[in-house]
């Protein structure tokens, strides 16, 4: 090859890799492999969280622990975490390291569920609604804003910032519908996002105009509908 020749592969290779911004609608992320390249990551420019919303729907049935939605900042690797604990049988949020555990959710395997975790640094509340229920509320003693640069991943577990990913920890199905609000959704709202009603999208990631980068075997895909 010229050096002209490998110059235009690798402008091709990062030009394949890089960030496009894409109405995703009616569509969902495949993740078919178990690995720890296998990813999505969403991109934001906003570096400060003094609360935070996150709901997603995700179809799996993996029977081990397995990261549902990764955020880190460059001083912490777990600044926001949703996380499934199958020993345990719970759904984990973790804000800034600080963990909460919520109990007794009928996670079953191979069908969608609705997720959204919400926290707030005023009070230090952190409290989960599964497909559509609230969960208790509890207190994280996290009651500063989340800072620093941002990196959001979908499909891995962060244990470093932007890496650290663990093959025990991968997700493996499809995600749908990821919204992230800077702010706590009302209850009417998230109840709106669960029946699939009109709401407002995301201020930080909207699934309607979601700005992603695909590293490694994931699939864009139109999500499955149910014949009548």
């Amino acid at each position: 090859f010229s050096s002209q020749m490998k110059l235009l592969i690798v402008v091709a290779m990062l030009a394949a890799r890089a960030a496009c911004i894409q109405d995703l609608s009616g569509k969902m992320f495949t993740f078919p492999v178990q690995n720890n390249r296998a990813r999505v990551r969403l991109i934001t420019n906003k570096q400060e969280f003094r609360a935070v919303t996150v709901c997603h729907r995700s179809f799996t049935d993996i029977k081990r622990d397995h990261g549902l939605f990764s955020l880190s900042t460059s001083g912490s690797a777990n600044s926001f975490l949703i996380f499934w604990d199958e020993t345990n049988k719970e759904m984990e949020a973790r804000v800034k390291e600080q963990k909460s555990e919520f109990r007794g959710l009928d996670y079953k395997p191979n069908m969608w569920h609705s997720i959204c975790t919400t926290w707030d640094s005023a009070t230090g509340i952190v409290q989960l609604w599964f497909n559509g229920r609230p969960t208790i509320r509890k207190f994280v003693p996290a009651t500063s804003a989340i800072t620093g640069s941002t990196m959001i991943i979908l499909g891995q577990e962060q244990d470093a910032h932007g890496g650290g990913f663990d093959i025990k920890q991968a997700f493996v199905g499809m995600m749908s519908d990821v919204h992230m609000w800077d702010y706590v959704l009302s209850s009417c709202e998230i109840q709106s996002y669960v029946d699939k009603l009109n709401f407002t999208p995301g201020n930080v990631l909207n699934w309607k105009a979601l700005e992603f980068e695909i590293t490694d075997k994931v699939l864009v895909e139109p999500k499955s509908i149910v014949c009548h």
